[in-house]
């Protein structure tokens, strides 16, 4: 039986594409490890021999693979939560994504490594961008290791995808989104106790201090108050914003939304929210370790969790409007 099911799931189209690029990208990083782990390690930035300029055409090739799977990682994400919302057919009890991601004990695990990698490898991005514009590649170092501690993460994510993957039984029901994410017997999920009204007034106060800390150059204060933030807006989407996104007060979930009848709008909300967080966070990061900020970026971070922010609440004005009332 365990094995019937296990084929089943492993077999079907999404998991196999999903599975079949992890796996490539694995073996390009595994190539990349070992060519960036020799060039660390042989290359002397006062000599110019033959050898030094092969090394450094090799240190261009790993960078390039980097790159390649910088993209492809972003775009995985997207399919990964795609393929398991799929499987939500197949699964008893789910009715979208969040009852398969909780099918078995890796599944949210699974899910949170997967951002933190791309947290790291916007960083490492960063990092690259900075060291390219210099004249002996004054930060080869901090991004190769920063590399090669990215390549440990992605093991373990490896190996947790075949072991997510191959244990989830479809003959066994799961939690639905409502029962996972609504309040069960009258406890209140949100954090720190908080309200409604208390989550939405720390939520754009938050916001507020991202911006005003990233314009008065408050590095520490704006790391912590993009983290808080995207703490707070998590549950601010599940529990409020997302309720008139489904237009049902009842309904709270962050995987519904990524489903064609809301438009996808989730791909969108998530979206603009890790990435410009992403970019907040490795610009503020990169200005302590190695004295490097770029404006551009904290522009496009500006537009982007403006962007987010406006579309949560853009939802409750329309709805408001077409309504008169608030769910």
């Amino acid at each position: 039986m365990k094995a019937s099911t296990m084929n089943e799931v492993l077999f079907s189209n999404e998991v196999i594409v999903y599975l079949l690029a992890e796996a490539i990208l694995f073996l390009l990083l595994l190539v990349a490890l070992a060519v960036s782990l020799k060039v660390l390690f042989k290359w002397d930035f006062e000599k110019f021999t033959p050898f030094q300029f092969a090394l450094e055409r090799q240190a261009y090739l790993v960078s390039t693979i980097i790159l390649l799977v910088f993209g492809m990682k972003f775009l995985l994400i997207v399919y990964f939560i795609f393929s398991i919302d799929a499987l939500s057919v197949l699964v008893p009890g789910a009715m979208c994504a969040a009852g398969v991601v909780t099918a078995n004990a890796y599944g949210s695990y699974l899910l949170i490594l997967k951002l933190i990698i791309l947290a790291f490898l916007t960083l490492w991005l960063y990092i690259h961008f900075y060291d390219m514009h210099t004249k002996n590649h004054q930060w080869f170092k901090e991004k190769s290791w920063l590399f090669s501690f990215i390549f440990v993460l992605i093991l373990f994510e490896f190996g947790l995808d075949f072991a997510y993957f191959s244990d989830i039984n479809i003959h066994q029901p799961v939690s639905c989104c409502s029962a996972l994410f609504g309040q069960l017997e009258g406890a209140n999920p949100l954090p720190f106790g908080l309200s409604i009204p208390l989550l939405l007034v720390l939520f754009y106060l938050l916001f507020s201090l991202v911006i005003l800390s990233m314009k008065t150059k408050q590095t520490l204060l704006y790391i912590v108050s993009n983290v808080l933030f995207i703490y707070i807006a998590y549950y601010a989407v599940v529990y409020f914003f997302g309720t008139y996104v489904y237009q049902l007060p009842t309904h709270k979930c962050p995987f519904c939304m990524f489903q064609v009848e809301y438009f996808y709008v989730g791909y969108l909300l998530w979206g603009s929210l890790f990435l410009g967080t992403y970019m907040g966070l490795s610009n503020a990061v990169t200005t302590l370790w190695i004295n490097q900020s770029h404006a551009k970026s904290q522009k496009s971070v500006i537009v982007l969790l403006s962007l987010f922010v406006l579309v949560c609440t853009a939802y409750v004005a329309i709805y408001y409007f077409k309504n008169g009332v608030l769910l």
